[in-house]
């Protein structure tokens, strides 16, 4: 079953045409640097994770929002609690 907050990113995401996925990691988890060559819509459910780009670093939480442009270098860092988000890819 959907989380409430699980369930409205979903259906902003469909009202845009995307096809989200779902995916989480566990409290401190890291991704290191790298790109995509899509742009990359996420919506954080649950926990929150810190975005770090060469504009500064994002944090989401439950219920944010984060655009990346494709070939923008990130890397992230999951926090205390892990986190679960739905990414969407805009071509």
């Amino acid at each position: 079953m959907l989380s409430a907050s699980e369930h409205a990113l979903r259906e902003l995401f469909d009202g845009e045409g995307l096809s989200p996925h779902a995916w989480s990691n566990g409290p401190g988890d890291t991704y290191q640097t790298h790109t995509h060559r899509y742009d990359k819509v996420l919506g954080c459910v649950a926990g929150s994770i810190t975005f770090h780009t060469s504009g500064g670093d994002f944090v989401l939480s439950a219920g944010d929002r984060f655009d990346l442009p494709a070939g923008t270098p990130q890397s992230a860092t999951v926090g205390p609690a892990g986190v679960r988000c739905l990414e969407a890819a805009r071509r």
